[in-house]
């Protein structure tokens, strides 16, 4: 993954990754299912390489946290096994929600990253000091993104940026290393 050096320079301050979840952790579909009490249930589905990067991500101290406009018990399943410390859902409008995060953390906006790719999270990227679409974001919000990565959300979109942290942190040979990938 090449990224422009002022993308390195800003992901080097990152402290703290923020995600949408429909269109970045998933391709976006929404899969309703029946329930054991035979009412509908919704889900998503996931990519395994994002959820193992976004622990990587953990390990190194850089935390993590989504900002939803649905509710869907599959995300606090997934945002549990991924370790990621903020979950809000239901909430199309973020800005509220991104400004209660930017203050339990104490970070500062240039320390934080957010993922999005429509217009109900332009809103928060405009807010950050690196602002990440995934590769099916809406052109407008592509418009805005710092970088935009390779791969599609749901499909790797995730990793990528993971990657793109821990190498911008220093990390990414150690983590290359621990699997036996140096070298």
């Amino acid at each position: 993954m090449e990224a422009p050096k002022t993308v390195f320079q800003l992901a080097a301050n990152i402290q703290l990754l923020l995600m949408d979840v429909d269109g970045v952790l998933t391709d976006g579909k929404l899969y309703n299912v029946p329930g054991s009490t035979g009412d509908m249930v919704e889900t998503k589905a996931f990519d395994s390489q994002d959820g193992i990067a976004l622990q990587w991500l953990h390990w190194k101290g850089i935390h993590t946290g989504i900002i939803s406009g649905r509710v869907s018990p599959a995300v606090v399943t997934r945002c549990k096994q991924c370790h990621v410390q903020y979950v809000y859902q239901g909430h199309i409008e973020k800005v509220p929600l991104y400004e209660k995060i930017l203050t339990a953390s104490g970070l500062a906006p240039e320390q934080i990253a957010y993922v999005g790719d429509d217009l109900t999270d332009l809103v928060v990227m405009r807010r950050v000091g690196l602002a990440i679409a995934p590769a099916n974001a809406r052109p407008d919000v592509k418009r805005y993104a710092h970088f935009v990565t390779a791969s599609v959300g749901g499909r790797g979109a995730i990793r990528e940026v993971c990657e793109l942290l821990l190498q911008a942190h220093g990390h990414w040979e150690e983590i290359l290393r621990k699997y036996e990938a140096h070298g």
